[in-house]
């Protein structure tokens, strides 16, 4: 039996709201669809203006999901999309600006969203510059500690950044910029700064590819600073058991030695909102200038 839900000036046919999608924690379609309704405030200001990628798991995160770029024949029309080139055709990218279009995702049991870093207004120029800490496996407190000094370096040269778990094994660190550098130079800027942090704490991080040459050390990923990439977004649950959330954090979080990178979940982040609010509502808007910047990390280097 379906049920409707109405978002502002549209309702949406829910289906299947107790298909099981989390089967060790008993967690339905219909408590995904809850909390994207409830968590669209905190989550939209992230996603708006940006092309999209869904991660979607029908029958439940026990099989074999997929990610979906080009959004098909049957999504409404009333969702916004951006139509992009690609080899040998195009693509349409779901841009989510509503809570009506969230709510309409969660009910394609899309269980992560993952958006570009840069908006659909101007998608060579990112407002984003983002490092991926992915530590050896257990060795989560490593990844805090390089988040907190990556976030050091960073304040040197003049750069706030963010910090918030992936929901997944690591940490993002997150610079948001003015979108005056295209992706090259910011990927190059990115790679610059990992490689400073590198020659200052060669026994923590590294920026080797190869997990062989890591030597239990955290992995300083740069690569997703590049044209057509994605990162999951603030807010967004992750197809793990527990369905852990990536959630932004508050710095000193990082020292709390209770943090995991799956310690904000589904179930518990209401609670976590409704008692501490958003770690990055009071940098919105914040925008920074890598020109300064370079100038500076050139001089550290």
């Amino acid at each position: 039996m379906s049920e409707r839900i109405r978002a502002g000036a549209r309702v949406i046919d829910i289906t299947k709201r107790d298909k099981v999608l989390f089967p060790d924690d008993d967690i339905r379609k219909g408590d995904l669809i809850d909390y994207y309704s409830w968590i669209a405030p905190s989550i939209l200001p992230y996603l708006r203006g940006r092309p999209l990628m869904m991660q979607r798991f029908p029958d439940g995160i026990a099989s074999e999901g997929f990610y979906q770029k080009n959004i098909s024949d049957y999504f409404p029309g009333w969702i916004r999309h951006i139509r992009l080139e690609k080899e040998g055709g195009e693509l349409d990218h779901l841009i989510c600006e509503n809570r009506a279009t969230l709510i309409y995702v969660a009910n394609q049991a899309c269980i992560s969203l993952h958006t570009w870093l840069s908006r659909a207004d101007r998608l060579h120029y990112p407002d984003q510059m983002i490092f991926d800490l992915d530590p050896t496996e257990g060795r989560f407190r490593d990844a805090c500690r390089a988040a907190r000094l990556l976030g050091d370096l960073l304040r040197e040269i003049s750069l706030e950044s963010l910090v918030k778990t992936t929901g997944s094994a690591g940490l993002h660190v997150l610079v948001p910029i003015d979108r005056k550098s295209a992706f090259d130079e910011v990927r190059s800027f990115a790679h610059d700064a990992a490689a400073c942090l590198c020659i200052r704490e060669p026994s923590l991080v590294t920026a080797e590819i190869r997990k062989i040459k890591r030597r239990g050390r955290v992995y300083i990923d740069t690569l997703r600073n590049a044209y057509g990439q994605t990162a999951v977004a603030p807010y967004s649950v992750r197809p793990r058991p527990g369905a852990p959330v990536s959630a932004p954090l508050f710095w000193e979080e990082l020292d709390d030695p209770g943090l995991s990178a799956v310690k904000f979940t589904l179930k518990n982040l209401r609670a976590r909102i409704e008692g501490e609010g958003d770690p990055w509502q009071a940098a919105r808007g914040k925008r920074f200038s890598l020109g300064a910047a370079r100038r500076r990390l050139s001089s550290l280097r």
